[in-house]
């Protein structure tokens, strides 16, 4: 299959594309996550940095608008996008109703290798002041497994908005948005709901099993688009199919199509006629300069032996949105790095109040990932369609609360698709529980993922062999009267 990388920009929602050129401001490049922090409209024309998501660690610059003619033209472009689209309509503010604020965003956007592809500029609705039960209700965002957000979506609630400032044709007026920006609570949903009704029109289906993937199969073969927000994946094996879909996707949606895939939300992807290989070498990068040990030595493992950690020793750590930062993005940074699971799972379970020794462990780490940059997942073109399973579980592990934890992964052939390193949701009284309960854990999933790989066009068309080393509790699964 050859994946073809997509991404939707700005005119979501017209009907037929009113003109077929794309916009100045539509050389995009797919972000981690758009971080909720506005950028500062402050005089002041230094580069500023605020708190960003703990996914969106790539480096990124924020700007502050000034007289900065990068974030000028950006702003520009932006506004003509928004004019284009007919995102609103100027009007007076009907008595009894109230206004939403917006702000400008701005960024500077990144290939691969860190050169600058381009000054962005985001007006953003102030969502956050909607009330739930007036302004929403229920909320959802298209997110596929391991993805990013971006929206610029349609509306079904009529809202209102303070136009930006300095807006030439505002006039004391505010905006009734046709069209949602960014920010608003209802904008991914009501986006969801448009492209699941163009795709249903090309005889795509959803998939039972991921919210975000869509299906179609054919006489010619089966095309697969993995959604996020407007992010997309499109892959198969009917070229022409795909080639087809994009062109009826271009009649409801600015798109740029951004060839075969190679990077995708902060994951870079190497093909070569041996297969595919996934790392996160600049998003690795980037975190460590976050945490200021690009010069720091290196160690040999991620976690020092026999290392226990509690909630008690040590003191209290005096930045704890650092640590929570830090280890958010190692959270990420599983997505790719299995070695990682258990430390990671072991540092997250303090975020709430971070003490030395825990930021100690993060530390270590870090230096671990700095002498294994460019570690990654391999998937093989020779490897086979057969899936296995292997679990494993400690006993009473937890010096704090005595809970177990478990651990299983999942290969596709010779192609590590799946793992997970979590504690148990109760004491286990003896090992044995510890590892049937990780066989049941490990079950579920494997269930949801044969599941999911039939709808993707590789059943399983044997029985999948789950792997443990207890034997007390491949006793109690054999024998149907223990369960």
């Amino acid at each position: 299959m050859t994946p073809i990388f997509t991404d939707p920009l700005v005119d979501l929602y017209p009907g037929p594309v009113r003109d077929s050129t794309l916009p100045p401001s539509s050389s995009y490049v797919p972000s981690l996550a758009l971080s909720s922090v506005a950028g500062s409209l402050a005089s002041d024309p230094a580069l500023s940095a605020p708190s960003e998501s703990p996914t969106d660690l790539r480096r990124s610059t924020w700007v502050t608008l000034g007289t900065n003619p990068f974030s000028q033209q950006a702003m520009a472009d932006e506004l003509d996008a928004v004019h284009k689209t007919y995102t609103w309509d100027m009007t007076t503010l009907p008595p009894g109703k109230s206004a939403v604020g917006c702000k400008w965003v701005y960024k500077i956007k990144t290939r691969v290798d860190g050169s600058v592809e381009r000054y962005k500029a985001r007006l953003v609705a102030k969502g956050f002041t909607q009330e739930y039960g007036i302004d929403y209700e229920e909320i959802f965002a298209p997110v596929t497994h391991l993805t990013s957000v971006r929206s610029l979506l349609v509306v079904t609630a009529e809202v209102y908005m303070q136009p930006p400032s300095g807006y030439l044709d505002s006039q004391n007026q505010v905006c009734c948005l046709c069209r949602a920006l960014y920010g608003l609570k209802k904008a991914p949903q009501a986006w969801f709901a448009r492209f699941s009704s163009v795709v249903a029109q090309q005889g795509f289906t959803l998939s039972p099993y991921d919210s975000a993937l869509f299906i179609r199969h054919t006489s010619t073969g089966i095309t697969l688009i993995l959604l996020y927000v407007d992010d997309m994946i499109i892959t198969g094996d009917d070229t022409a199919g795909i080639h087809d879909l994009q062109k009826f996707l271009s009649q409801y949606f600015e798109m740029k199509d951004l060839g075969t895939f190679s990077y995708f939300l902060g994951l870079e992807v190497t093909s070569s006629s041996d297969g595919y290989y996934l790392s996160q070498a600049k998003y690795a990068s980037d975190l460590l300069s976050k945490a200021g040990l690009t010069d720091s030595k290196t160690v040999s493992t991620p976690l020092e032996f026999n290392v226990k950690l509690n909630a008690i020793d040590g003191e209290p750590f005096p930045d704890a949105t650092l640590y929570r930062q830090l280890v958010g993005s190692l959270i990420y940074l599983t997505v790719t790095r299995p070695d990682l699971a258990y430390a990671v799972h072991m540092v997250s379970q303090f975020m709430f109040a971070p003490r030395s020794t825990h930021y100690a462990t993060v530390l270590c780490i870090l230096r671990y990932i700095k002498g294994t940059l460019f570690h990654g997942l391999h998937f093989s073109a020779q490897s086979s369609l057969e899936l296995r399973s292997y679990v494993d579980a400690d006993w009473a592990r937890d010096p704090t609360d005595r809970r177990s934890t478990t651990s299983y992964y999942f290969l596709l052939g010779s192609s590590l698709i799946f793992w997970r390193s979590k504690k148990q949701l109760v004491v286990a009284r003896s090992s044995t529980e510890a590892e049937y309960r990780a066989l049941a854990n490990a079950t579920s999933e494997l269930l949801w993922l044969c599941w999911l790989l039939t709808d993707m066009g590789a059943p399983q068309t044997t029985s999948t062999p789950i792997h443990s080393n207890n034997c007390s509790a491949i006793h109690i699964a054999h024998n149907d009267v223990f369960h």
